[in-house]
C-alpha cells in the first residue's frame, strides 16, 4: 500500500478514536477545556457527546428502575433523571477543622540534676572508706581518709612555734621601755607567721579527708584501702537526683515556637505506661548546622526516686497547632492547574482550590478557602461540573422514604 495511503488511514483511525472517545465517555468536555481547548469548539461536540451519554445511562436505568425500586435509591441518581438539565445524586461530607504541628516527640537521655565525680585535694594513700555503694550522704560528710601522720606532726611543730611566737610578743610588750620598737614590731610579725603557718598546716590535715561535695547517692566506690591515690583519682560519684534533667533535640521548625518554662511530659523504657511531667529548663541559642535541630532541656521531677541518670526518655511538648480545614481525602481531585474539590452551595457545585498541607489516614489538611460545616463532595465525583445541579444523597433518601409512606 502507498505511503499517503497509510497515512491516511492513520489518520481516519486517529479521528475515529477522538469522535467515539468525546461521544461515549462522560465528562469529555471537560477534560478538553482543562487540557486548553477553546470552549467555542468543545461547546460544538460535548454537549451531544454528553446529551447522547445521560440518555443511554438514563435508559438503562429506567429499565433498572422498572424491575427493582430499591436499586432505583441506592445507584440510579447520577443520570436518573434521564437530561441534559438532570440534578446529579453526590454524597457529601461536612468540613471540619484540623491541627498540624500540635505535638512534638522526640527521644532523650537524662542527667542527675547535680552530678559530681569526688577526687581527693591532695596525693596519698586511703587508710579509709566510710561509705558503700547507695548510701545517701550529706554535703561536707566525710567519705574516706588518707593516710595523715605527715600532716599531724606539721599541725603539731606549727603549734609549738606559734606558742612560742606568743611567748616572745608578750613579753617584749610587757618590758617596750626596755627593748627597741623595732623588737616589738619583729615579735609582732613572727607571731602573725607563726598563726599563718599552724592554718596552713590544719589546711593540709584537714584535706586529708576526703568530703561530699553536695548532697546525693553514692555510686560504685572504684577504689579500696591501701590504694595510692592522686588529685586526679576518682573516689566516688555523687548524684543529686531528686530531679532529672534530659536533653533532646526538636526540628528548627520548632524554634520560634518553644520557650522557658513549657510544659514537658517524658516516659521511660524502663517505666512504660508512666508519665513523667516536668517543665523546659534551658533552650539551646543556635541550630546545629549539621542536623538542624535545636537542642532543649527538660527538667524531670523525681522525688520518688524511680528515675536514673542515663536513661533514655520519650519526651513529648504540646502547642496550639496550625488549624486548617480539614476533609475527606476520597474528595480531593486533580486536573491540569492542580488540586481542587467541588463546594456544593444552594445545591449547586462549585469548584475550589486547595494546597494540601498534610495527609492522615482518615482525612486530608488543606489550605483553601473553606469554613467549617461547607460540603464537599465526596462521592458521585465523575458527572459533577462546575455550577451544576446536584442532589445530596441524604435529600433522595429522605424523599423516598416519605413516597414510600
Amino acid at each position: 500500500m502507498p505511503f499517503w495511503k497509510q497515512f491516511v488511514l492513520c489518520i481516519v483511525v486517529i479521528m475515529a478514536g477522538f469522535a467515539a472517545w468525546v461521544y461515549f465517555v462522560p465528562g469529555a468536555g471537560e477534560t478538553m477545556r482543562n487540557a486548553g481547548i477553546p470552549d467555542n469548539i468543545v461547546s460544538m461536540i460535548a454537549p451531544k457527546a454528553d446529551e447522547t451519554a445521560d440518555a443511554q445511562q438514563a435508559q438503562g436505568q429506567g429499565g433498572q428502575d422498572q424491575g427493582q425500586g430499591q436499586s432505583r435509591r441506592n445507584g440510579g441518581g447520577n443520570g436518573g433523571g434521564g437530561g441534559r438539565n438532570a440534578a446529579t445524586l453526590v454524597v457529601t461530607q461536612a468540613v471540619v477543622q484540623g491541627i498540624v504541628n500540635d505535638r512534638l516527640n522526640a527521644i532523650g537521655t537524662g542527667d542527675a540534676i547535680r552530678s559530681v565525680a569526688v577526687t581527693p585535694q591532695a596525693t596519698g594513700t586511703i587508710r579509709e572508706i566510710l561509705i558503700k555503694s547507695g548510701d545517701m550522704v550529706k554535703q561536707g560528710q566525710v567519705l574516706a581518709k588518707l593516710d595523715s601522720e605527715e600532716q599531724v606532726i606539721a599541725q603539731r611543730q606549727a603549734q609549738v612555734a606559734l606558742n612560742s611566737a606568743l611567748e616572745k610578743s608578750n613579753l617584749y610588750h610587757s618590758i617596750k621601755s626596755s627593748v627597741s620598737r623595732m623588737d616589738v614590731f619583729d615579735s609582732e610579725i613572727a607571731e602573725q607567721n607563726a598563726r599563718l603557718q599552724l592554718q596552713a598546716a590544719e589546711l593540709n590535715l584537714t584535706r586529708r579527708n576526703i568530703v561530699a561535695p553536695i548532697d546525693g547517692i553514692v555510686g560504685i566506690v572504684p577504689v579500696n584501702i591501701g590504694d595510692n591515690v592522686t588529685t586526679s583519682t576518682p573516689i566516688v560519684t555523687l548524684d543529686d537526683r531528686t530531679e532529672i534533667l534530659v536533653d533532646y533535640w526538636v526540628p528548627e521548625r520548632f524554634a520560634n515556637t518553644v520557650s522557658v518554662g513549657q510544659g514537658v511530659e517524658a516516659t521511660s523504657v524502663a517505666r512504660p505506661g508512666k508519665v513523667f511531667s516536668g517543665v523546659l529548663e534551658a533552650v539551646d541559642n543556635r541550630i546545629d548546622p549539621a542536623s538542624r535541630t535545636l537542642r532543649l532541656r527538660g527538667r524531670i521531677d523525681n522525688r520518688s526516686d524511680e528515675l536514673r541518670a542515663g536513661m533514655s526518655f520519650s519526651v513529648s511538648m504540646k502547642f496550639a497547632g496550625d488549624r486548617y480545614p480539614a476533609v475527606n481525602p476520597l474528595s480531593v481531585q486533580w486536573d491540569a492547574q492542580g488540586s481542587f474539590v467541588w463546594q456544593v452551595t444552594d445545591n449547586k457545585s462549585h469548584k475550589v482550590r486547595v494546597t494540601v498541607v498534610q495527609r492522615n489516614p482518615d482525612y486530608v489538611l488543606v489550605n483553601a478557602d473553606l469554613d467549617d460545616g461547607d460540603q464537599i463532595v465526596t462521592q458521585g465525583l465523575q458527572r459533577v461540573r462546575e455550577n451544576g445541579a446536584v442532589r445530596v444523597a441524604t435529600d433522595v433518601a429522605s424523599n423516598d422514604k416519605v413516597a414510600a409512606q
